[in-house]
This record gives structure tokens, C-alpha cells and sequence, in this order.
């Protein structure tokens, strides 16, 4: 009896294809370009509710610590995270555990600076600072890498440099230390990215990110050791979010500690779910809607209004990340 199967599409292609030719020619492309457009939205819906949460911060640096804040974030997230591979979300296997350590301590090093800057700034500061890591990464792919840069990713760079330089203003008059933090979480974040490609390519993102949670929770136990030790007498309001010591009564902000606990596992889910079914160089420009989603919010909420200089600023980074992912296919 003959076979009622359809038979395999005829791929016709040249020497060398590459991936998009080969979809072309097997009648994917079409498949790809809706998975690349659902994978858009997951990650403007996971900008959005990060956009959101990230602006309570200040509210939490009120009442707890930065180390505080982390330690309780992570000892909630963690179980949630490690069911996830009994529901069918990926596996616990890890094939270079000094790579994915490395991996974890930059990127909760980045974040530990990214959540200090939310307490002292607006989150349009702190988030033009954080997305300079495209501009880092081609600064330490041309430098430290030595590989040659493109006349597109040198525009990049400028368009990104001057952004910041808008966003953030800098006068020598009011400079303080604490301004260069949202940029150090940028450079951190940059080398995450790169150690992510070197080294982890392939480890799976469900190991890599509960390994980032864990490095998380364990610096901020680490901080509240210290600080019991050294026993600092820390300023009242936000200004003693680094200096705090464990809160006992930290009831006033328990409901923002749990919105930023189901926040920020929704948000990490449904960014990684976007860049899982996506291409990569499309995703990451829907990355950077959270410049949107965060000041918006920030202005509706806390009356935190832009100036047009600012505006543009973050419209430059945006562009500059943007033309450094297309530039990447």
C-alpha cells in the first residue's frame, strides 16, 4: 500500500548556505518569521512588567538593604526555579562549572550595582547606564579580542556614547561616585554577555540562570554577614540601602518584595522564551522597549517627567543597540 505521508520539501542551495537560505529554500522562512514575531512579544511583555517592578525599588531600599533584598528575593525564587525542570522546562545539566561561575558572578555583580543605582536615580538613569553593555562588547571585541569593527558598530558606539552623555548629564559640580554605578553594571553585564558566548554556549538557560540566582543570594548573605560584623549605624530612607543591616520587621514592603519576586521570574521567563524561539539579532532589538515601559511608568506614578535632551538620549542608545543586533545576523 503506498505511503500517505507528504514527502520531505527538496532543499536546493548553493555550496555554502547559511541558515535563512536554507528555510527559504525548504518553506520555513514563513514558520521562523511568525516564531521570530511571537517571540517579539514575549519580550515586549517581559520589558513591560520589568519596566514595572524595577521601579519599586526605591519604594523597597526604605525599608530593607540591597543585600537584604537579594538574600529573600533569591530563597523565594530559587524552589520555583528548581521545579521548573520537572514541569518540562529545561534540564540541570552543567558541562563547564567554573565557566558558569564566572558567568554568575558577573552577572549578579552587574545586577547588585544596576538595583543599588534604582535607590539614588531615576530608572532612566540607571537603565542608560545598564544598556551600554552592546556599546562594551564591541569596545572588548576590538581591544581585548582584537577583532575588526564595521563603519555600522563604530557609529553604534558614538550614537551610544552620546546617548548616555544625555541621559545622564554629568557636571563636575554634582558628580558623586554613585552616578557611575548604573555604567559598571553596563561593563559587568557586557562581560556576562561575552562570557556567555565564549564559555557557556553550551551550558542550557535554565542552569545559567538559577546559577545567577544562587551567586545573587549568596552576595547578598554576604553583605548582611558583613555589615552584622562591622556593625554600621546606617543613614534612615533610601541612603542606607547599602549600609543596612537585616531588618527584622520588613512587613511594610512584603507586598513589593513578592511583586518582584512573581515580576522578575514572569519577566526572566518570558524574555528567555522570546530569545528561545526567536533569532536572536530580532529579539534583542525588543529589548530595549523596556527604556519605554520604565520612565513611562516612572513619570505616570512618581511624577519622574524627562526632559526632550534626556529623551533623545535614550532614543540614541536604543538606536545603538539596535543597529549592534542587526549588524550581528
Amino acid at each position: 500500500m503506498p505511503s500517505r505521508e507528504k514527502p520531505l520539501p527538496v532543499c536546493r542551495y548553493q555550496i555554502r548556505p547559511d541558515r535563512r537560505n536554507l528555510d527559504i529554500c525548504c518553506g520555513m522562512e514563513g514558520t521562523r518569521h511568525t516564531d521570530s514575531l511571537r517571540g517579539g512579544v514575549y519580550m515586549v511583555i517581559a520589558m513591560a512588567i520589568i519596566g514595572v517592578i524595577d521601579n519599586y525599588v526605591g519604594r523597597i531600599a526604605e525599608t530593607v538593604s540591597l543585600w537584604q533584598f537579594h538574600a529573600m528575593r533569591s530563597t523565594v525564587s530559587l524552589p520555583i526555579l528548581l521545579a521548573l525542570p520537572f514541569m518540562g522546562f529545561g534540564a540541570l545539566r552543567m558541562t563547564r562549572p567554573g565557566a558558569v561561575a564566572l558567568r554568575s558572578v558577573l552577572i549578579a555583580s552587574s545586577m547588585m550595582l544596576y538595583f543599588a543605582a534604582l535607590a539614588f536615580m531615576p530608572i532612566a538613569h540607571a537603565l542608560a547606564g545598564l544598556f551600554t553593555s552592546p556599546i562594551f562588547i564591541l569596545l572588548i571585541t576590538a581591544f581585548g579580542l582584537r577583532r575588526r569593527l564595521g563603519p555600522w558598530r563604530i557609529l553604534a558606539v558614538a550614537l551610544g556614547f552620546a546617548g548616555i552623555l544625555c541621559v545622564l548629564q554629568p557636571n563636575p559640580d554634582t558628580f558623586k561616585p554613585w552616578m557611575l554605578m548604573p555604567v559598571a553594571a553596563g561593563f559587568l553585564y557586557a562581560l556576562t554577555g561575552i562570557t556567555t558566548r565564549e564559555l557557556c554556549a553550551g551550558e542550557s538557560t535554565l542552569v545559567l540562570l538559577i546559577a545567577s540566582w544562587i551567586a545573587l543570594g549568596l552576595m547578598g548573605a554576604a553583605g548582611l554577614a558583613v555589615l552584622e560584623v562591622i556593625a554600621v549605624d546606617p543613614p534612615p530612607g533610601r541612603d542606607g540601602f547599602l549600609t543596612r543591616p537585616w531588618v527584622a520587621d520588613f512587613a511594610p514592603v512584603l507586598p513589593l518584595l513578592a511583586l518582584q519576586v512573581v515580576g522578575s521570574i514572569t519577566g526572566v521567563f518570558l524574555l528567555t522564551r522570546g530569545y528561545q524561539i526567536g533569532e536572536t539579532s530580532y529579539i534583542a532589538v525588543f529589548e530595549y522597549s523596556v527604556m519605554i515601559f520604565g520612565p513611562a511608568w516612572a513619570w505616570v506614578m512618581f511624577g519622574q517627567a524627562l526632559g526632550l535632551v534626556q529623551i533623545g538620549g535614550l532614543v540614541l542608545i536604543a538606536a545603538a543597540g539596535a543597529i549592534i543586533a542587526v549588524r550581528s545576523r
